[in-house]
């Protein structure tokens, strides 16, 4: 019986241990998230980047994005980003730079790069590319597609899109920023409409004391 339960409990932890390493392994992949994203809209993607080595650190990583009309970076302390674009003025690519004296991401860690980008393809799926490299040189593509069945070693980043519910309409951060000033404005309008209402009721029923009182008088 006691054999038994130790042959179990040791199956079990090896089985444990099984998943484990493999939710691990599959943690460690350079990933992008974008809640939301929509075809043919503006979002923010957020490219997730772990150190998988036990000796060196991330000193770079390079994104490929699929020639979008707008790239912009997210300021960066200790990290120099550059946009690489086309004779037409579409991102190609970023690249993101260890500046000098910081070390990079170590072994252990991760670091998010952020980027705001569009208007996306209007197709199901998008994937960006990546080059991680280490400081000692080493350089990791994840740039292998996904094709439904077992995950590939080193796959790309990839985005599922929704399908595009209306007109591009242009820069979303232009229309949240027409959006924000129209709000105070109906708010003001609205709150200048009760004030009068109100400074009228109460003109009236002044008016109605007055003469009540000259009435009674």
């Amino acid at each position: 019986m006691h054999n038994f339960i130790t042959r179990s409990t040791a199956t079990a932890a090896l089985a444990a241990g099984l998943v484990l390493a493999a939710c691990g392994s599959a943690a460690a992949h350079v990933s992008v998230e974008a809640p939301g994203a929509a075809q043919g809209k503006y979002t923010v993607a957020t490219f997730k980047v772990p150190t998988e080595s036990d000796t060196a650190s991330t000193t770079a990583l390079r994104v490929t994005v699929p020639n979008l009309k707008s790239v912009r970076t997210e300021p960066m302390p200790g990290w120099t980003s550059t946009v690489e674009r086309n004779d037409k003025g579409e991102s190609l690519a970023v690249v993101w730079t260890a500046a000098p004296g910081n070390p990079g991401v170590g072994p252990g860690q991760f670091q998010r790069f952020v980027l705001s980008i569009g208007p996306l393809p209007t197709q199901d799926t998008v994937n960006f590319p990546a080059q991680q490299t280490y400081s000692d040189g080493k350089v990791v593509a994840w740039d292998q597609p996904s094709t439904g069945g077992a995950e590939p070693e080193h796959p790309a980043p990839s985005l599922t899109l929704t399908a595009n519910g209306g007109a591009e309409g242009g820069d979303h951060h232009v229309a949240s920023a027409e959006s924000a000033e129209a709000q105070p404005d109906n708010v003001a309008r609205w709150l200048g409409g009760a004030g009068l209402a109100l400074g009228l009721f109460a003109a009236a029923l002044g008016l109605g004391i007055v003469v009540r009182s000259r009435k009674s008088s």
